[in-house]
């Protein structure tokens, strides 16, 4: 085996540990130790002594544990066999994570399952070189910055799921609304993660969670955004002015259906007289038939002569019409809203056509879930119910 006068680092760039590829020392040898490296000496499975940066001559003073291990007697020229490890003790910062797919996880507040993805950066450093070369490096000559970054991403992600699942149950944290809790959260996972990091000699340096949301792609999540857009429409509004406009919304996807034209065209000769009238009761009668059936509007209090009074216009409409002659308003009362789900259902309707729930039963405010008629506390979900 050759004998080297100068042991030195001459890896690439990105390794984190790299081995000296020499195995045979003898005293007085120089040692180059480069800036934010420490060198360490390494015999059957023991990380020995350690020496800092600069250029070191090999006495008994700087390695006095290999120098016990092997028994050589100072003075001697006789090389003695001896690995070297050098150790980047740089901080590694901006190292990516996040999940390769979304995860599924209750949200305690919605209480349905929704796809979420989380992703943030973590920066470390080296802490303990022997622990590390110990417990990471073992035979192998080299552990890349990318390898030791890939083997904590797989224990963050893990962590990171486990742990937001679990506050989003504790607090009752929806997850359209976690993202105020981001730094509170980093914070708290900095700390749950420092032991895995300490186990192989290493420190978080930082640690962020960038953010936690759903894929706005996903089905089950538009149909939620749409569910709460239509909640929140009605509280702006008022409940009133909300079925009015369903109302009107409805006369206008009529309009742009088939046949359409006869139905806009039949309604603005509406004035002309009853006989019009009658005609385009007919005519509406037919497009009405292409969106669903509609039910009569509720009468506006007046005497009970077989008529009832437009609510846009106060005409006085026979209660037979579907229409106002005068402005063409559908006498027709909106659909009712499922208390569970939120999703409109036909006045009158028993059952929710969408979630199945009796329209008639309680619901907790704060979890949707059915509350049996005078229980004061949801069995769902622990909430206090009003009075």
């Amino acid at each position: 085996m050759a004998i080297f006068d100068v042991v030195k680092y001459e890896g690439p760039n990105d390794v984190l540990v790299w081995k000296w590829p020499g195995d045979q020392i003898s005293w007085g040898s120089q040692v180059i130790v480069n800036q934010t490296q420490e060198a360490i000496f390494y015999k059957d499975g023991q990380a020995l002594d350690v020496l800092g940066p600069g250029r070191h001559t090999l006495e008994t003073d700087n390695i006095p544990l290999l120098k016990s291990f092997v028994n050589i007697p100072f003075g001697n020229r006789t090389p003695f066999p001896a690995e070297v490890y050098f150790v980047d003790r740089a901080t590694l910062l901006d190292v990516k994570w996040g999940t390769p797919r979304p995860v599924q996880i209750l949200d305690p507040l919605l209480n349905v399952f929704l796809p979420i993805r989380a992703n943030g950066q973590f920066g470390f450093r080296v802490n303990d070189s022997r622990k590390l070369v110990v417990q990471l490096v073992g035979t192998v000559a080299t552990l890349s910055k990318e390898e030791i970054s890939n083997y904590f991403r797989g224990v963050i992600l893990t962590k990171t799921k486990d742990y937001i699942a679990s506050q989003l149950i504790e607090r009752k944290l929806s997850i359209l609304t976690v993202s105020a809790h981001l730094t509170e959260m980093s914070e708290a996972l900095k700390d749950k993660l420092s032991a895995d990091f300490a186990m192989y000699g290493l420190e978080i340096a930082n640690f962020f969670v960038n953010s936690i949301d759903v894929p706005d792609d996903d089905p089950e999540v538009q149909h939620l955004k749409q569910a709460m857009a239509n909640k929140a429409e009605i509280r702006i509004m008022g409940e009133q002015d909300y079925r009015m406009k369903r109302t009107f919304d409805v006369l206008e996807g009529a309009a742009k259906n088939e046949g359409g034209g006869n139905f806009m065209g039949a309604g603005l000769g509406m004035g002309m007289g009853m006989g019009a009238g009658s005609s385009f009761a007919g005519v509406a009668g037919g497009a009405m038939a292409a969106i669903g059936p509609v039910q009569p509007a509720k009468a506006l209090p007046g005497p009970a002569d077989g008529m009832v009074t437009c609510g846009v216009c106060g005409n006085k409409t026979m209660s037979t019409f579907k229409f106002c002659t005068s402005c063409g308003a559908a006498l027709v009362t909106p659909n009712a809203v499922c208390p569970s789900c939120g999703m409109e259902v036909p006045v009158g309707a028993k059952f929710c056509g969408h979630c199945g729930i009796k329209m008639s039963t309680n619901v907790c405010p704060y979890c949707k879930h059915p509350v049996p008629p005078g229980v004061p506390v949801c069995p769902n979900c622990n909430s206090k119910l009003g009075a």
